[in-house]
């Protein structure tokens, strides 16, 4: 019962964030003409501005922050680390190289790879790495978790900078810089479709998976006492966070911190079994990221913030009370 009050709680929280964010912007539009708009009345001018822009920015929005989260849930199950993050653990870093070098260079000089595809492939390198990294005597340890994911982030940004020094426009180079620091500005219907059946099919696949993430959650021992292939189980989580986590960020760009504060939400709701844990931190997390959009779009208005801005002032308080309450 509990569960099901969270969950209608936050999808109606997610239906209201929406009207509301979709009301934000250069034309001020009240919720009821928001709504007129979207049930088939108001001007041809309204009608353009929610539907070709605000509409597909906001369901951008609650698709980026769901899988952000969800995303976070995964990683701190599969590493035992509460601080895992695709920022922090620089997956988020590797994924921006692989994109970034397909915006600057073009498609042809990774072998005509997509976008998605190139921040897929950048976000596995990032995993496998930071796994090999930091695993010593066959376990990995969280301190060397948090260093290795640390300094694999600053090596993939040092990447990307050069390659973004190589830009022949200074302009792009600069639109790239602020799409990195995470950005909803590119949002159009036809960006929506790839980042949609990836991560309805990831949650569904993750939910079915919910007993080994639980087994291995408590530890690689009991998971193994348990029946499950531990080796098999992380290389299925590492590809389909991996592609997770490349979609994302070749629509939004790298967004900090929504992988590692929603998931802890989220437990402190509903407990700690990954059943209840996934679809809340999904609902969680777009809300969140709904929110933080409208905040990115009117503290500086007619200036635009980069999203990662904004979650900074919540994720690092977060981060520093999550050091003290783990010793």
């Amino acid at each position: 019962m509990r569960l099901w009050t969270v969950l209608s709680t936050l999808t109606l929280a997610a239906v209201g964030a929406t009207l509301f964010a979709m009301t934000v912007g250069a034309v001020h539009l009240s919720p009821a003409q928001v709504w007129g708009i979207i049930t088939g009345s108001g001007t041809p001018a309204q009608t353009q501005i929610i539907w070709e822009f605000r509409l597909p920015r906001a369901l951008l929005a609650l698709l980026v922050g769901a899988g952000l989260a969800v995303v976070g849930a995964v990683l701190q199950a599969l590493v035992r680390n509460p601080l895992a993050d695709p920022f922090l653990l620089g997956v988020s870093s590797g994924a921006s190289m692989g994109a970034v070098i397909v915006f600057i260079f073009g498609s042809s000089v990774l072998g005509g790879l997509s976008l998605s595809m190139a921040a897929f492939l950048g976000a596995l390198l990032a995993l496998v790495l930071i796994y090999v990294l930091a695993q010593r005597s066959g376990r990995i340890t969280p301190a060397r978790l948090v260093l290795a994911g640390v300094a694999l982030a600053y090596l993939f940004q040092a990447v990307y900078s050069y390659v973004l020094q190589q830009a022949q426009s200074g302009r792009a180079a600069q639109q790239v810089l602020f799409w990195l620091m995470g950005s909803l500005g590119g949002a159009r219907w036809e960006v929506l479709p790839i980042p949609t059946v990836v991560l309805l099919a990831g949650l569904a696949y993750l939910l079915v998976q919910h007993r080994p993430l639980n087994a291995l959650s408590s530890g690689e021992e009991s998971a193994v006492s348990l029946g499950v292939n531990v080796t098999f189980l992380r290389a299925r989580l590492f590809i389909l966070t991996s592609l997770l986590v490349g979609v994302l960020v070749a629509t939004s760009g790298a967004i900090a911190f929504v992988g590692l504060i929603i998931p802890h939400t989220a437990r402190m709701l509903v407990g700690a079994d990954h059943r209840r844990v996934l679809p809340v931190s999904a609902l969680l997390g777009a809300v969140f990221l709904q929110l933080v959009d409208v905040a990115a779009r009117t503290i500086a208005a007619p200036q635009e913030l980069a999203l990662s801005i904004v979650t900074a002032v919540f994720g690092v308080p977060f981060f520093l009370w999550l050091l003290r309450r783990r010793g």
